[in-house]
């Protein structure tokens, strides 16, 4: 009796687990496992979309969040040229851009935005095409036509990254040893940094100059290395050289003309302000005498430095104490003589008083 009862509750047990997997997904004999992996494949799909270099995208604030974002179009593009990357998908390798999209977007790997600002600034004859601020387009469908998504998940740091993560401390201890190290190694580093100090100093004034002269005679707006300022853009547009196009409209004449006018100006104030010769010889002195006061400091100087100020400390000690010691014996001297004259002065006195009385006595 208690084997049957047990068998019972046995068959009640699976019969309950079948109708629980049947009440999950009555229309697929597919098990739990492979449908895990299966939703796993849209991930590997947009990690693989995200790190690939030829889909451009760009960086926004979403809900005061810096998030990561492209256009419809672009994706589109991508996907037409790249279509291998479908085999990722397995099974759904066949779909079109559109159902990919959309399927990115219910699985929540994308988000749909629009730009914040919907308005043409002044002067300006289209929108930006890549806006600074976004926010989420209330209809979560894909589409080309002005569309941007934003991906949702933290993409995974390589390993360049993590070893950079590692080295900042380290980097950051050996600036803090700098005064501590050899002659010729703070030379190198000296000059090094003061080379490309001056080459970025350098290229930012031929920049604005060629600006500038272009923006007066020509009336166009041309920035050479437009994206050496950018705070977000990679290594291959951080120096690109050639600029982008102006998609402003051509200033006035009485604009350049004014301009023209406050550049003439500065130039003769600066040049009505600059510094004589004499001026400049001190100035540059008093930095190199700053700069080799860094450059020859040593722990063993510093040491030597405290050793010989300690001695200076005694011996003004000593000869305070010597001083002291002389102007009390005057002062005793002094006070001896005085006490001796006194008494001289009485005994005088009182030889007097005697001679008085001597007389007296006579008369």
């Amino acid at each position: 009796m208690k084997k049957s009862g047990g068998a019972e509750k046995k068959r009640v047990r699976r019969s309950s687990a079948a109708v629980q997997n049947g009440a999950r997904d009555p229309n697929s004999d597919t098990p739990p496992r492979k449908q895990a992996a299966k939703k796993d494949v849209f991930q590997l799909f947009a990690e693989k979309v995200r790190d690939h270099k030829d889909l451009v995208s760009r960086w926004a604030v979403l809900q005061e969040t810096r998030v990561e974002y492209f256009r419809g179009k672009d994706f589109a593009s991508f996907l037409r040229n790249h279509p291998e990357l479908k085999d990722i998908l397995e099974s759904d390798r066949n779909l079109e851009t559109e159902d990919v999209g959309n399927s990115l977007l219910r699985k929540n790997l994308l988000v749909r935005c629009d730009r914040v600002v919907k308005t043409l600034r002044p002067g300006k004859k289209k929108l930006s095409t890549w806006p600074a601020h976004l926010e989420i387009f209330p209809d979560q469908v894909f589409s080309e036509n002005d569309a941007f998504f934003a991906w949702t998940f933290v993409k995974r740091r390589p390993l360049w990254q993590t070893l950079l993560s590692f080295f900042w401390p380290v980097l950051t201890l050996a600036i803090c040893l700098f005064p501590v190290y050899p002659h010729r190694c703070k030379l190198l580093i000296l000059y090094s940094c003061a080379g490309v100090l001056l080459l970025i100093l350098s290229l930012l004034l031929l920049r604005a100059t060629a600006f500038g002269a272009l923006y007066i005679v020509l009336g166009k707006r041309v920035w050479f290395f437009p994206n050496i300022l950018a705070e977000e853009a990679t290594l291959r547009e951080l120096f690109r050289f050639w600029p982008q196009k102006d998609e402003e409209e051509r200033p006035k004449w009485t604009t350049r003309l004014f301009y023209a006018m406050v550049a003439v100006l500065v130039i003769l104030v600066l040049r009505h302000h600059a510094p004589d010769e004499a001026a400049r010889a001190r100035y540059q002195k008093r930095v190199s005498n700053i700069i080799d006061d860094v450059l020859e400091w040593s722990p063993r100087l510093a040491l030597s430095g405290m050793m010989d100020k300690q001695q200076t400390v005694d011996n003004d000690t000593e000869a305070n104490n010597s001083f002291t010691d002389a102007s009390k014996a005057p002062s005793d001297n002094v006070g001896k003589e005085t006490v001796s004259e006194q008494y001289a002065a009485e005994g005088v006195e009182n030889l007097e008083g005697a001679d008085q009385h001597k007389h007296d006595d006579h008369i």
